[in-house]
């Protein structure tokens, strides 16, 4: 193994908590878009670009995990394909709140029923998350998978395998 080899080993870990923290400040900022006021014109265009935004790179990521990383997890370590599972249900579930919301939106749905569609997806991201961190990142700084981060993580990732 190679000096290059032990960063890749190393960066897929550090690469899955960039992604979760830049799509927590997703969330934060389509939050604020909500929260912002204005004129109304303005403040819906903002969190209709947000919310697109959000919504578009997390279930990117989700849809990179499913279809990328845990099949890579799951070859080097078949003990954990139950986590995975749970994993890819959650994904499935966050599909569906993302969908919600996004109905919600292009709806012009009133501000206190777009926060209660935040407020769940918020709670279930940040427990997904949270159950993802404990179970896998150590699994992720041994992960041998040659692909782009991008890829595999979602377009939030760096992409340069320089993390």
């Amino acid at each position: 193994m190679t000096e290059g080899d032990d960063a890749r080993l190393v960066a897929w870990s550090t690469e899955l908590r960039l992604v979760h923290d830049r799509l927590r400040e997703a969330l934060r900022i389509t939050r604020g878009a909500l929260a912002g006021g204005g004129r109304a014109e303005s403040a819906a265009r903002d969190l209709l670009l947000f919310c697109h935004g959000f919504c578009a790179a997390l279930a990117a990521h989700h849809e990179g995990e499913d279809r990328s990383l845990f099949p890579a997890i799951a070859t080097a370590h078949p003990e954990l394909q139950e986590t995975l599972r749970y994993l890819e249900q959650d994904h499935s579930m966050i599909a569906h709140l993302l969908a919600g919301l996004q109905d919600a939106v292009d709806r012009a749905r009133p501000p206190a029923e777009l926060d209660r569609h935040l407020d769940g997806i918020a709670a279930i991201m940040e427990s997904h998350f949270r159950y993802e961190e404990r179970a896998l990142l150590g699994v992720l700084e041994t992960l041998r998978l040659a692909r782009n981060p991008a890829e595999v993580l979602g377009p939030l990732a760096d992409g340069d395998g320089a993390s």
